[in-house]
């Protein structure tokens, strides 16, 4: 075949196929969309927060919708609090490569919250560890609501001397810090840093690594020094005035929840075989520096294959075994959540807007009565 017959085809090939994903994303857009338009006379109603279009938090309705029914697997629960987590603002604005998953022209799903807290009201006949009125916590789908239903593996009994608010904030964010000191295979008399010490994560990162025996440097902002001090830390760094980069202290491990520094900078203050955990971009949402601090997470992961220090990502994951020992650790006193602000659930919105802000002390917790 003669090479202009070969370029001639090679671009008439790239052209349909340009054609085709123009159209298929066309469709796609104007396919996802939501039942917020159907009008269905509600048989259970309950009250819940949903959102029917992308946008800012004045997009949460708090508004009647229909109360669930557990299958033969699940639980329903009176829900008494739950929490916001860092990835409910994305979820609720939408920015556009998150859109690919959730729904292009408009949210496909509309309702908020994985955290729970609350009483056990039915179960399914293939439930076997809950009964109704048992206080349980844990982690489901949709929680920003009255009632909502979770699988039994998801649920723990919720310890005596710890609160419903305490224990609705508990599951996501104590997963990721748990399963994020995992990676690091932390020991007993360890150098630990946590950067980023204050927010939902790292309030349970610090007394996580306290708990396993690591000796505890927390950083943060000046007005939050006492607070990483109440929870543990054996040291904290103020970072407006020192760069924990640029001491002579090595760490073991480095918590990172925020991602701020250089791969280099981060590992001159690493041990020889120290383990830099990459837990999150710092905030809540959308927020300048975020796609930095993105690239540079897969950056600092692809560099620390060629080094001894390891850089290593990791996703969060529902455990049991994880909730379980996160109840036991509460029981016992060794961790404590850190509550910033508590809200209704009427005024999710409201707490949304805060939340945003990114300087939470800790949970944003929302109850309800």
């Amino acid at each position: 075949m003669k090479p202009k017959r070969i370029l001639k085809w090679t671009a008439v090939t790239i052209l349909f196929a340009l054609i085709l994903s123009i159209f298929a994303g066309f469709v796609a857009y104007w396919r996802s969309t939501n039942d917020c338009d159907r009008k269905i006379a509600l048989v259970n109603p309950m009250k819940a927060i949903h959102f029917c279009e992308y946008g800012s938090p004045d997009v949460l309705k708090f508004e009647d919708v229909e109360k669930p029914v557990p299958n033969d697997d699940q639980v329903l629960i009176k829900v008494r609090a739950a929490s916001l987590n860092f990835f409910d603002p994305g979820l609720m604005r939408g920015p556009l490569p998150l859109r690919l998953m959730t729904g292009l022209r408009k949210p496909e799903r509309v309702r908020l919250g994985t955290d729970v807290a609350g009483q056990v009201e039915a179960v399914g006949k293939n439930v076997t560890l809950f009964k109704a009125g048992d206080e349980v916590f844990g982690v489901a789908r949709s929680t920003l609501a009255e009632y909502v239903c979770a699988r039994e593996r998801a649920l723990v009994i919720k310890p005596a001397n710890v609160t419903f608010e305490q224990a609705g904030c508990v599951a996501w964010a104590g997963f990721t810090a748990l399963q994020g000191l995992r990676q690091a295979n932390i020991q007993p008399g360890q150098k630990v840093l946590i950067n980023g010490a204050t927010g939902g994560v790292g309030t349970f990162a610090v007394q996580l690594a306290k708990s396993f025996g690591a000796e505890v440097t927390g950083v943060c902002s000046t007005g939050k020094v006492d607070l990483v001090r109440s929870i543990g830390a054996d040291h904290v760094i103020d970072y407006t005035k020192e760069d924990f980069t640029k001491g002579d202290q090595r760490y073991d491990v480095i918590f990172d929840n925020v991602n701020n520094h250089s791969f280099s900078d981060r590992r001159r203050v690493l041990t020889p075989n120290g383990v830099c955990v990459l837990a999150g971009i710092g905030g809540a949402g959308l927020h300048p520096g975020m796609l930095g601090r993105v690239v540079g997470i897969l950056k600092a992961n692809l560099l620390s294959r060629f080094v001894r220090q390891k850089f290593v990502r990791y996703g969060t994951e529902t455990n049991k075994e994880d909730l379980t020992l996160l109840s036991d650790l509460m029981q016992t006193g060794k961790v404590k959540p850190v509550i910033d602000r508590t809200y209704k659930l009427s005024e999710t919105a409201e707490a949304m807007r805060y939340f945003e802000e990114g300087h939470a002390r800790g949970k944003v917790v929302l109850t309800v009565d």
